[in-house]
């Protein structure tokens, strides 16, 4: 498992950033507690970043991923969470970060009913590569896709 830097620590960061330079590019954002509204607007900012990124499809797998991420961090903590999405020369590695301790535990989702248990399945998938890291306060959960990878 590949381990990256954290995301920010709490009450560092409001809103969005968005930086840019010649070896890579980042958007850290700020989700509001319980914020659903962040999910959509999370993916919009992420599209955005990939505009010009990976072969086709990579940035709507990413998309796909970070909206499983930034959902989970806000309906199973009920606190504020962190994203970081960074696109370099080697690929994306998407980070949300929380601040609750408890770990996710991947589960078999229930194949008639709906759609809940699905999100790690699919980041578990897809990602290249994906994990929890440990933080004082919190985890994040992350995962990283190659921009030429099938």
């Amino acid at each position: 498992m590949t381990i990256g830097a954290s995301s920010a620590q709490a009450g560092e960061e409001t809103g969005t950033i968005t930086e840019h330079d010649w070896r890579q590019q980042r958007l850290r954002r700020r989700l509001g507690r319980a914020d659903l509204r962040a999910v959509p607007e999370a993916r919009r900012e992420l599209r955005e970043l990939l505009r010009h990124w990976g072969r086709p499809g990579r940035s709507e797998i990413a998309e796909l991923l970070t909206s499983e991420l930034v959902t989970n961090a806000l309906v199973h903590t009920d606190r504020d969470a962190v994203l970081t999405a960074v696109v370099s020369a080697g690929g994306l590695r998407v980070e949300v970060r929380d601040f609750v301790a408890r770990r996710p535990q991947p589960r078999t989702p229930n194949t008639g009913e709906d759609t809940n248990g699905r999100g790690l399945v699919l980041v578990d998938s897809l990602a290249d590569s994906w994990g929890v890291l440990p933080h004082g306060l919190g985890k994040s959960v992350w995962f990283e896709l190659g921009a030429e990878a099938a």
